[in-house]
């Protein structure tokens, strides 16, 4: 089943130094290689950060909105994601615990909805 990590984190708490943020990329990097090494790792990425976001309201009547920045603000943010395939919520859970986003942050998943293709 393939689920979705979705990463969230409190820039504040972000590491500014070169060697803590190196540091942090190493932690992400063992954690990459775990989830491949398994074979579960479908896709996964950071993201920039908020100040780059584009958010888009369409409704039906009127003139689509668009908005530089997140959709609502609030004091964690989206960071990344990871794709995985694992066998159910259980081995999930399992590989979020591992995620260092879930040392300082939260890891949220979510299951992905497959549709037939028609």
């Amino acid at each position: 089943m393939k689920y979705l990590f979705l990463l969230y984190g409190d820039p504040a708490q972000e590491p500014t130094d070169p060697d803590a943020m190196q540091a942090e990329i190493d932690t992400y990097s063992a954690y990459d290689k775990l989830l491949a090494d398994a074979g579960v790792i479908l896709d996964g990425h950071a993201l920039q950060g908020t100040e780059t976001a584009t958010t888009v309201q369409a409704p039906e009547q009127g003139e689509p909105t668009i908005t530089d920045g997140p959709f609502a603000e609030t004091r964690e943010i989206l960071g990344g994601y990871y794709l995985v395939d694992v066998p159910d919520l259980d081995a999930a859970i399992s590989w979020a615990t591992r995620c260092p986003a879930a040392k300082r942050g939260k890891v949220e998943i979510r299951p992905i909805l497959e549709f037939e293709q028609p």
